[in-house]
């Protein structure tokens, strides 16, 4: 036998082993080896659901007097392409001081905003307990998901989902090949996923970011009101909230269940309408999508818990909600892996929209460095622009 027929033979061979490897992998495994990393533009990537606005009833942010007037400085410039910012926007009083798109984005373009759609849920589960669905925000998880009792799965509360603090046997890593958290992202069996883990902390003691916990607390969510996180979100906020465009949230598989703890698809302006509902405590336009009560818990951390660290009490998450302490500021904010950031900011009436590809993963206790960069960028412009 020659040598190149023996080397085909065994590059041929390499190959079937490689290709039977790849076929024994779990679903999810298959999915992440074929789609690597995640990215802010993968609305193709997966089935989804379509978050309809009403294009008859749309409220466009007003463009300050001031608009964009402030140049930023070569170093600040500099840093947003260095992180691959594709939407910076800064906004005082309603109105749009400052705005740039980068790297070929725009404002109709829609992102992935990742784990900042969990403040939408914590959103949605503050409606469904004003509208009465879910009774009390103590109640057990198991009296929305029956099958959700064995062990300490029984003594979650809808409390504990809110505040990440339920114990769930939850592995916050994208970059593991088997990690949970990978198969909920590539997966397509959300509800068996975080139905069957095991609690294996004392539920209500210690905060930890768990993504499930999000998850789970959807699905409490749609059992209460018996309709899908995708219809119960457009009825609820996104047509109340004067929605510029369509939003579009991820599924796990064709008309199955929405990634509720990533997966919100938007634009940079229609996401800055959540941090508007922020700053004006429930209240769009005069009405009050949810309650000025749950707002105030939400975003006022739950000091109650300790830290993830367990030394000291809560100070920077409430429900489903991060508090950012900027300065004197204590300012809520939706946060995403990739350095999506909805920011609130009570102190100035303002709100910061940074939506990108990387994120620094330097850390000042819970905050990443890059978060602190963006705002000194965003005072900067404030502070040059008369109020």
């Amino acid at each position: 036998m020659s040598q190149k027929r023996k080397t085909f033979r065994w590059l041929a061979a390499g190959a079937g082993l490689l290709l039977a490897a790849y076929l024994s992998l779990p679903y999810y495994a298959r999915q992440a080896l074929i789609h690597w990393m995640p990215v802010i533009d993968d609305l193709e990537t997966f089935h989804r659901d379509t978050v309809y606005c009403n294009p008859d009833n749309v409220w466009h942010w007003p463009l300050a007097d001031n608009y964009n007037r402030m140049r930023l400085a070569p170093e600040d410039s500099a840093y947003l392409d260095e992180l691959e910012t594709v939407s910076f926007l800064v906004i005082r009083h309603d109105s749009i001081v400052f705005e740039s798109y980068r790297n070929g984005w725009n404002d109709t373009l829609t992102s992935n905003i990742y784990s900042a759609t969990k403040t939408i849920v914590g959103l949605l589960a503050g409606i469904a307990m004003d509208e009465g669905y879910i009774r009390s925000i103590d109640d057990p998880v198991s009296k929305y998901i029956p099958r959700y009792v064995r062990g300490k799965q029984a003594e979650v509360t809808v409390r504990d989902l809110l505040t990440m603090s339920g114990g769930m046997a939850w592995d916050e890593a994208y970059s593991s090949l088997f990690s949970v958290t990978t198969h909920g992202y590539y997966g397509n069996d959300l509800y068996e996923l975080v139905t069957r883990l095991e609690v294996t902390e004392n539920p209500g003691v210690q905060y930890s970011y768990r993504s499930g916990e999000t998850q789970l607390l959807a699905f409490v969510i749609e059992a209460a009101t018996g309709q899908t996180l995708s219809r119960y979100a457009e009825e609820k906020l996104w047509r109340p909230m004067q929605a510029e465009h369509d939003a579009f949230w991820l599924l796990d598989k064709k008309d199955g269940d929405e990634k509720a703890f990533c997966c919100f698809h938007t634009t940079a302006r229609d996401v800055a309408r959540f941090a508007r509902l922020m700053l004006h405590r429930g209240n769009w336009n005069g009405r009050q999508l949810v309650s000025e009560e749950y707002m105030a818990e939400a975003t006022r951390p739950a000091v109650y818990l300790k830290d993830q660290w367990g030394k000291d009490s809560l100070s920077y998450y409430g429900f489903q909600t991060w508090i950012m302490h900027y300065h004197d500021q204590a300012n809520p904010y939706m946060r995403g892996m990739l350095g999506q950031y909805i920011i609130a900011v009570p102190s100035r009436d303002a709100i910061v929209v940074r939506l990108g590809r990387k994120r620094c993963d330097v850390y000042r206790r819970e905050l990443t460095t890059d978060i602190i960069r963006y705002m000194d960028i965003a005072m900067k412009i404030l502070d040059s622009c008369p109020d």
